[in-house]
């Protein structure tokens, strides 16, 4: 819930906002009746200039409360005409009046009733909840062209029809490899283009890994203390612990799902994009690239094969060697690239290695 208080010398005024997950809950009629009586009892007792109820996600797609104004224009002026019919709305006195009460009473919908004070409650469909159906999109259509006769119904339906299909609920089919990690994007987009974003991620395949070798031509070790060499990586992956472990907690337990979770805060804070090449190369690629071969060493018995040059540096896994620090440097070359380049797909494909 959000309110917003307006004093002198502004006009006094309070804005509600109430945001209700999930909008099933407003399938059944009753539920829908029982809220509208609570909005009818509120408008009774306190002057509204405009209210409405609908899907959020439907209203992002019209532009709601701007309507292609600029935000000063919108402040200024409100909702001064009909911009929009929404599944249920109160127009107050004013905007009854510019609009023609007589127009207003005959609104074809579910339902229209005068307040006391002058306004208009309208509500244009049964229930909320299908409020994207083919019927209460005719419903919704027919109500508004009937109060701005300046709109065509057929341009108005062919708007909500390309909404309703925005809007209409897409199966994830994500690739196995990059399913953990794609699962989780969809929630950074906004809630009117998540179906559309799940459906461009079931369309997105990640090139294989080829940071790999075949066993019989791994490079051998060439340092002189190895197990100096290996406590070295197990230091640069404890930088990457002490950077993260505030906004990623599970990178503290090194654990395969820890490896998707900073995948997807990479991803979202764009992190090779923001920060300083220089630093990204020497700090991130090195924490990062060690952090992800001790996972390969803990969770799937794998064997770190040290190298003078880190980038260099492999862990035997099954009949592969992979070459962690490689791929972290591709990695961190882009935001694209850390979906490119995934840890988790890594993992996920040494993982079936290690089964051989």
């Amino acid at each position: 819930m959000t309110l917003l208080l307006s004093f002198p010398p502004l006009s006094p005024s309070i804005d509600i906002w109430v945001e209700v997950k999930s909008l099933d809950l407003f399938g059944a009629e009753a539920c829908c009746r029982a809220f509208l009586e609570m909005v009818r009892a509120w408008a009774l007792h306190y002057p509204v200039t405009y209210a409405s109820a609908h899907s959020t996600a439907d209203k992002e797609l019209a532009d709601f409360p701007n309507f292609g104004r600029d935000d000063e224009t919108t402040f200024q002026d409100g909702f001064d005409r009909v911009y929009e019919i929404c599944w249920l709305n109160v127009f107050g006195a004013k905007l009854v009046d510019t609009v023609g009460r007589e127009r207003m009473r005959t609104t074809p919908a579910h339902r229209v009733e005068e307040l006391p004070d002058g306004s208009i409650l309208l509500v244009t469909w049964p229930t909320a909840a299908d409020f994207a159906s083919e019927a209460a999109r005719v419903a919704q259509a027919r109500a508004w062209v009937h109060l701005r006769p300046d709109l065509d119904f057929d341009t108005v339906m062919a708007t909500l029809r390309e909404r309703s299909a925005t809007l209409a609920p897409v199966e994830p089919r994500f690739a196995p490899d990059v399913a953990a990690l794609l699962s989780r994007l969809p929630e950074y987009a906004s809630l009117a283009q998540r179906q559309r974003r799940i459906a461009e991620l079931n369309a997105y395949v990640p090139p294989e890994p080829d940071e790999w070798l075949p066993v019989d031509a791994a490079l051998p070790p060439d340092v002189a203390d190895p197990k100096a060499a290996v406590d070295q990586y197990a230091s640069f992956a404890e930088r990457l612990v002490a950077l993260l472990h505030t906004p990623v907690p599970s990178v503290l337990k090194g654990s395969p799902e820890s490896l998707t979770d900073i995948d997807v805060h990479f991803w979202k804070e764009t992190f090779p994009d923001t920060f300083e090449r220089h630093n990204i190369d020497a700090i991130a690629v090195p924490a990062v690239g060690a952090y992800l071969g001790e996972v390969l060493v803990k969770h799937l018995g794998g064997q770190w094969i040290p190298r003078k040059q880190w980038m260099e540096a492999q862990v035997r896994v099954g009949d592969r060697v992979w070459l962690p620090f490689a791929r972290a440097h591709r990695y961190m070359r882009s935001t694209q690239s850390l979906l490119d380049h995934s840890l988790t797909q890594l993992y996920r494909v040494a993982e079936r290695h290690a089964r051989y």
